[in-house]
């Protein structure tokens, strides 16, 4: 699959909702993903397949999604960037947000090996 192709999949994936299936489907198994903050206030850089599994654990048991805007894909060589806007409520503290995200994936045959999330506002 071309670059155009993975991050089309990817983003139809995310507009359904299937985050978690479209890590599966594209994590190369030594991914490695970079956020701006920590889950947990933890190591911002997970390393394997278990740790990236494991944000996503993370994420869901701490927030409640009430909607998922995703732009692009927007492709430049083996990398592509997505903007995500969550309406989400932070489950420990009742509070109601909108999140702005960026995120830049970068591909090595075929999977993505790294994935960077950048936040607005």
């Amino acid at each position: 699959m071309t670059t155009h192709e993975i991050a089309n999949d990817l983003v139809a994936l995310c507009k359904q909702g299937k985050f978690a299936e479209s890590g599966e489907k594209y994590w190369a198994a030594d991914v490695v993903s970079v956020e701006a903050g920590a889950p947990g206030g933890g190591d911002p850089v997970s390393r394997g397949i278990d740790a990236a599994r494991g944000k996503g654990e993370w994420w869901t048991a701490n927030h409640d999604v009430h909607g998922v805007e995703v732009e692009g894909p927007y492709v430049n060589g083996d990398q592509f960037v997505v903007r995500f806007k969550m309406d989400i409520t932070q489950k420990a503290s009742g509070q109601r947000i909108t999140m702005d995200e960026m995120a830049v994936y970068t591909l090595k045959d075929g999977k993505i090996a790294e994935e960077r999330f950048f936040y607005g506002g």
